[in-house]
C-alpha cells in the first residue's frame, strides 16, 4: 500500500521499505517526479514543481544491528544521526569521518538522518585523516527509480560482493535511488585532542604549514584555515598528544603557536565542520575540491571576484561565499570540482560539478539504468 501524505500536503513519508517501493513504482508508472529530502537538512529548500511530491525517509527508522566489538552498525535510513552518535558514544566510538551538520548554513529545520548523510556523502574535517563517508560503507539497501529494492554489500568488514553500488549511491543525492538501510564501519573515539593555532598567516603560509605537518608521522586529524588563522588538530591518548604537540612546535619554531585543548578545541572544530563562519553571509556558498598545492592560486582568483574563502582538509577543500556568477566561479576554479551548497538562484546546472563527455556518458547510462523514468530529484540534474 502506498504511504499516505505526512508532515504537509506535499510530503509523503513511507514507514517501511515496502511502502517506499510501492510509492516509487506508482510514481514511475505515472511519471510523477519526486523530491527526495531524507530528514530535510542537506539540501537548500526549493519550491516544488507542479505535480512534484516531496518524499521523506524520516519514518523508516531503527537500529537493526550494532556490534561494538566488530566496529559495525546497521540502521535504517531515517534514523536520526544524533541517535546514532549517542549510541556510539556510549561504547566509546564515533563515525570516523565526522559528518557535517548543514542546518546552520542552509537554515533548514529538519533532523539529519543516516540516509541523508550517505546520500550526500557528508564528511567533516577528519576526512583528510580517516577518509570520506563512502570509504566507511559496508553496504546499502535502496529503492531505485522503478521501485525495485536493491541490496549491495554486507554487514561485516570482510565482505566481497562484486560491483560496489554503495559508492555510486553515496553522494548521488537521491538521483540514483532512495537509501533505506545502511551498514557502516565505526571507529574508536580519541581520548583527547588539542589544536595548534597559527595566527596572522597568509593562505600561502598556511599551505606550507599543512603540507609540512601532513608529511610527518604525527597523525594530523584536522588542518583548516580561516580569517588569517591556520589550525592543526591532533587526537589520541594523552601521552601521544603531548609528544606530538612538542615535536610540531619544534618543527614550526619560527611561528608563535597557541593551543586550544579539551572543549575549546572541540567547539572550534564543530564551527569549522559546519562552516559557521559563512552561516549568516546571505551569499551563495560553494564547496570546491582542489589539489592542496593549488589552493593559494584558486583562493586568490576567488577573492578577486569578491567574497571570502576558507580552507579545510589541509587545503584540499575550499569554501567560498560571494556574489560571483557560476560561470565566473567555474572559470577561476578551472578543472577543480566546484559545487553549489547554498544558492538556488544560480540554477541546477551549478549543483553538480561539470562532467567531461566520457564521465557524462557513464552518468547518463547509470541514471537510465537506475531511474529510467527520470523521477528522482530531477531538479538537481541538467538532463
Amino acid at each position: 500500500m502506498v504511504a499516505k501524505p505526512s508532515f504537509d500536503d506535499n510530503c509523503l513519508a513511507p514507514t517501511s521499505e515496502g511502502e517506499m517501493s510501492n510509492l516509487v513504482a506508482e510514481s514511475a508508472r505515472s511519471g510523477a517526479q519526486l523530491r527526495i529530502i531524507g530528514g530535510g537538512t542537506r539540501l537548500e529548500p526549493m519550491s516544488l514543481a507542479s505535480g512534484q511530491k516531496a518524499v521523506s525517509t524520516r519514518l523508516i527508522t531503527g537500529v537493526v544491528d550494532y556490534e561494538p566489538g566488530a566496529l559495525t552498525l546497521v540502521a535504517r535510513a531515517g534514523t536520526p544521526l544524533h541517535q546514532i552518535e549517542t549510541l556510539l558514544e556510549g561504547e566509546g566510538q564515533i563515525l570516523a569521518f565526522e559528518p557535517m551538520d548543514h542546518r546552520h548554513l542552509l537554515e533548514t529545520t529538519g533532523t539529519p538522518t543516516l540516509g541523508g548523510m550517505v546520500g550526500a556523502n557528508v564528511c567533516g574535517p577528519r576526512r583528510l585523516f580517516a577518509g570520506a563517508c563512502r570509504d566507511h560503507l559496508l553496504g546499502v539497501r535502496f529503492v531505485d527509480g522503478s521501485g525495485r529494492v536493491v541490496k549491495n554489500g554486507g554487514r561485516v568488514m570482510k565482505n566481497v560482493t562484486g560491483l560496489d553500488l554503495s559508492k555510486l549511491i553515496c553522494g548521488s543525492f537521491g538521483t540514483l535511488g532512495i537509501v533505506t538501510e545502511v551498514s557502516i564501519k565505526t571507529a574508536a573515539a580519541p581520548e583527547r585532542e588539542e589544536t595548534l593555532v597559527f595566527g596572522d598567516v597568509t593562505v600561502s603560509e598556511a599551505n606550507v604549514i599543512f603540507t609540512t605537518a601532513l608529511a610527518t608521522p604525527f597523525e594530523i586529524s584536522g588542518a583548516a584555515y580561516s580569517q588569517r588563522t591556520a589550525t592543526l588538530r591532533i587526537q589520541g591518548f594523552p601521552q601521544q598528544i603531548a609528544y606530538r604537540r612538542e615535536r610540531l612546535k619544534e618543527l614550526f619554531c619560527n611561528y608563535s603557536i597557541g593551543i586550544f585543548d579539551g572543549e575549546r578545541s572541540k567547539e572550534y572544530w564543530i564551527g569549522i565542520r559546519d562552516v559557521l563562519h559563512f552561516a549568516s553571509t546571505g551569499h551563495p556558498v560553494w564547496q570546491i575540491l582542489v589539489r592542496p598545492t593549488d589552493a593559494p592560486g584558486v583562493v586568490s582568483g576567488l577573492e578577486r571576484l569578491g567574497g571570502t574563502t576558507s580552507l579545510d582538509w589541509g587545503g584540499g577543500l575550499i569554501w567560498y561565499s560571494g556574489k560571483a556568477s557560476a560561470a565566473d566561479v567555474r572559470r577561476v576554479c578551472g578543472g577543480s570540482q566546484a559545487r553549489v551548497v547554498r544558492g538556488t538562484t544560480l540554477g541546477p546546472k551549478s549543483f553538480f560539478p561539470p562532467e567531461n563527455k566520457f564521465v557524462s556518458r557513464i552518468s547518463r547510462s547509470l541514471r537510465a539504468t537506475f531511474d529510467p523514468a527520470g523521477i528522482l530529484n530531477p531538479d538537481l540534474l541538467d538532463r
